[in-house]
């Protein structure tokens, strides 16, 4: 495999001025040589930087493994990999107009997004909860009547949190952030009073945070939604393929040994364990295989 790199912001406008490429991944990839591969900045411990230019995570590991069953099914073993860093609001465009070819990370599959883009195995299941400052005494969400609520723009926690704020007439004063370390650093510098996002998320977080012990996850799950790579939509060469590399690793046990090395054990850069079992839904669909959305 040739050195992986990371595309720049020039090269990312022009990419979002390019026109949507054919649905056909494999076909695309043979023709250019090159697969280009999603990054989260900050969803630990699914795809985030360990250092300046250094993807690393769950979804990160999942995606060579796809490009080895890429280069397996085209024959080529000098496939160059572009890592190009995406977020929330910008992922599903990058990957229909082709600038990404598949994005593992924290994306919640959904019949909404379903529209746009097509979704393998899902590979974990989460729900909207809340960090906070422990020395705030913050335990639910009714007690954040009134306060400041940081949420990463373009995510469903923000119209989930929407729609509760609406339903329990909470008045929050909700702040829309670019990614979820920007939404982290508002709660630890006292900008904010909690952080609404996936638990799995906050948890990862706050395990890489400079002072993990000052932060608290709390209040009830609102949801449960799934967790799924995305694929160009109509490309069902391709989605095949990804399922076939998730679903052979969970049959084969070797999801389990990835999952506990990402969740269980200690991750980079802080050496610091999440400490999260895996979940019921999650055990389930090692033998269902479902790519079900959420609703």
């Amino acid at each position: 495999m040739k050195h992986a790199f990371l595309l720049t912001g020039a090269a990312l406008v022009c990419a979002l001025s390019v026109p949507a490429q054919a649905a056909d991944t494999l076909a695309k990839v043979a023709a250019d040589n090159k697969i280009t591969f999603a990054y989260r900045d900050s969803s630990v411990p699914f795809s985030y930087l360990a250092g300046a230019d250094k993807p690393v995570g769950f979804g990160v590991e999942i995606s060579n493994a796809v490009l080895a069953a890429v280069q397996k099914a085209l024959g080529k073993n000098d496939i160059q990999v572009g890592w190009q860093s995406v977020t929330s609001a910008n992922r599903i465009p990058l990957l229909v107009n082709g600038t990404i070819d598949l994005e593992c990370g924290s994306t919640t599959n959904n019949s909404a997004r379903g529209k746009e883009v097509s979704f393998a195995t899902n590979y974990f299941y989460t729900g909207t909860r809340l960090m906070v400052k422990k020395s705030s005494g913050i335990q639910n969400w009714a007690e954040l009547k009134g306060k400041k609520v940081a949420i990463t723009t373009g995510t469903t926690n923000m119209q989930v949190v929407r729609r509760y704020n609406d339903e329990k007439n909470l008045n929050l004063d909700i702040i829309g952030t670019k990614d979820h370390a920007d939404a982290a650093m508002l709660v630890e510098t006292g900008r904010a009073d909690a952080f609404a996002m996936d638990d799995i998320l906050l948890f990862g977080l706050k395990a890489n945070a400079k002072d993990p012990a000052a932060l608290d996850v709390v209040g009830q799950s609102l949801q449960v939604e799934p967790y799924a790579c995305m694929v160009r939509k109509d490309d069902p060469k391709f989605k095949a393929l990804v399922d076939g590399v998730i679903n052979d690793m969970m049959k084969s046990g070797a999801f389990t040994k990835l999952y506990d090395k990402w969740f269980m054990e200690p991750i980079p850069p802080r050496n610091q364990a999440i400490g999260l079992p895996m979940s019921q839904e999650l055990k389930d669909n090692l033998t269902a295989l479902s790519d079900k959305p959420a609703t």
